[in-house]
């Protein structure tokens, strides 16, 4: 099956879909090629057409060119990774908390089938102005929720504890990442500017 096929199946029919991933074996390192990888490049080449081609305003300059659309491309695609890595990680190791099972490979299908929203709702960094529709990948948090019970036999008195946990990590994983990133851009940004009024 097609990475495309399966984030459409995803977004609309969930329930199913993750009856389906359930009877599936897969790894941490298979997923990452075949599904994660294509679907995070989706909101880092918005990226690039957002900032390097479109612009943006920021809060001193106007973000323009390719200095920007390539860095902020790998700020998206480095920020996806990230997410889905240290996302299994701790989702794996918090599964027995809530009795749920404890197994990477199901983990990984969780984190990356759940975050499809997300970065589908990437696109929207195509076109600046409209960077809020991003919050459309909230539905991510849901997905996540519809397949705790089904990959990680989580019973069902902790699926919304165990759901509700798990989307903030993935969320301070996401902010904590890009703001790192982020720094490093503006800072390597600025810097002939700086270097320019030191002499």
């Amino acid at each position: 099956m097609s990475f495309l096929v399966r984030a459409m199946n995803m977004i609309f029919s969930p329930v199913p879909e993750w009856r389906a991933i359930a009877k599936e074996r897969r790894t941490i390192r298979s997923l990452l090629g075949r599904f994660v990888i294509p679907m995070a490049l989706i909101p880092a080449v918005a990226s690039y057409i957002g900032y390097g081609l479109v612009g943006a305003n920021g809060i001193l300059f106007r973000m323009s060119g390719p200095y920007w659309g390539i860095t902020m491309a790998l700020n998206n695609f480095i920020t996806s990774l990230a997410v889905y890595l240290l996302g299994t990680l701790l989702v794996d190791r918090l599964a027995p908390a809530f009795g749920a099972t404890r197994d990477p490979g199901k983990s990984a299908q969780l984190v990356a089938y759940s975050y499809t929203p997300a970065w589908v709702a990437g696109i929207f960094y195509a076109l600046p102005g409209f960077q809020q529709g991003v919050v459309l990948g909230l539905y991510s948090v849901f997905l996540f929720y519809l397949g705790v019970p089904a990959v990680k036999a989580t019973p069902e008195d902790q699926r919304i504890a165990y759901t509700i946990v798990s989307a903030i990590l993935l969320i301070i994983i996401r902010f904590l990442v890009g703001l790192l990133l982020s720094n490093l851009i503006y800072f390597f940004a600025s810097a002939p500017f700086i270097w320019s009024q030191s002499q």
